[in-house]
């Protein structure tokens, strides 16, 4: 009997996990992030609905490519050269936190007028707005750490949302968690 109860909060907790995270989209599928073969990641990105909350995993070989966060116009001239944020560990995983375009490319000469950039529209999220993991716990943090995200709110705006957000995300951890617990305490 108290294996079936540590069972089902187990799985109860499962659950709720995957209820509040957002969907992992990794960016060019099973082909990853590179600019060999015949990728299309206009294309890509064009067959995804991505939200707030969502996260981008480039996985790639490092010794051959990167990932930059630039500007719309960087973007349409390939120039990663003043990135919002640069990634390179080859497996990084990026939280999509506002909607919008992001515009992702790679930083080697020439791969990105090869067609190795992407552009994702981020649609705001139905569900309530919850706290994203920090990069650190996904995958790898940017190298070059953006200091605000490029067409994000002004400060005052995001830190309130923020506060927002992580009042709303630790109100339903706390009425989850306490639920699975008074559930598998009841029996």
């Amino acid at each position: 009997m108290a294996c079936t109860k540590k069972t089902l909060v187990f799985l109860l907790m499962l659950a709720f996990v995957g209820v509040s995270l957002g969907a992992v989209h990794k960016v060019g599928d099973s082909t990853g992030w590179t600019s060999l073969g015949n990728i299309d990641y206009l294309k890509w990105a064009s067959t995804k609905n991505f939200h707030v909350g969502d996260s981008l995993l480039f996985q790639y070989n490092p010794q051959f490519h990167n990932v930059m966060q630039v500007t719309h116009d960087d973007f349409q001239s390939c120039n990663g050269t003043s990135a919002i944020a640069s990634y390179t560990s080859g497996s990084d995983s990026v939280t999509l936190k506002r909607p919008g375009h992001f515009y992702f490319l790679c930083g080697v000469p020439g791969h990105c007028q090869a067609g190795q950039k992407v552009d994702v529209l981020v649609k705001s999220s139905s569900k309530a707005p919850i706290a994203s993991p920090s990069p650190s716990t996904l995958g790898s943090s940017p190298a070059n750490p953006p200091s605000e995200m490029l067409g994000a709110p002004g400060p005052a705006q995001s830190s309130t949302l923020s506060l927002i957000s992580s009042k709303n995300s630790l109100a339903w951890s706390l009425v989850a968690v306490g639920g699975v617990f008074g559930f598998a305490f009841y029996f």
